[in-house]
C-alpha cells in the first residue's frame, strides 16, 4: 500500500491540491516539508469528511498562477523521497 495519494481539486476560489497520508501522525511533519514548495500559497491540516479515506488530510493552496499539475508532481516526488524505505 502506498504512504500517500494525492487529488487535485478545482474550486471556484482557487485550485487546491488533498494529501491524504495514512499515518496521520506524520502530518505536521509533512506540512512542514513541504511549506516552501515553488507555487504553493499555504498548507492547512484539515479533518477529512469523507468515508473511505483517512481521517485528516492536507489540503495544500495553489498560487494562481501556478500549475496545479507541476505542483502536484514536486508534491509527490517529495513525498515519494520522504518515505523512500533503505
Amino acid at each position: 500500500m502506498l504512504p500517500f495519494r494525492t487529488e487535485i481539486r478545482n474550486s471556484p476560489k482557487c485550485q487546491t491540491l488533498k494529501v491524504y497520508i495514512n499515518d496521520t501522525t506524520c502530518d505536521q511533519e509533512c506540512k512542514d516539508l513541504l511549506n516552501n514548495i515553488s507555487g504553493i500559497e499555504s498548507i492547512e491540516i484539515q479533518k477529512s469528511i469523507s468515508r473511505d479515506r483517512v481521517e485528516e488530510n492536507l489540503t495544500i493552496y495553489i498560487h494562481d498562477d501556478a500549475d496545479v499539475n507541476r505542483v502536484q508532481k514536486l508534491v509527490e516526488n517529495k513525498l515519494d523521497q520522504h518515505f523512500a524505505f533503505d
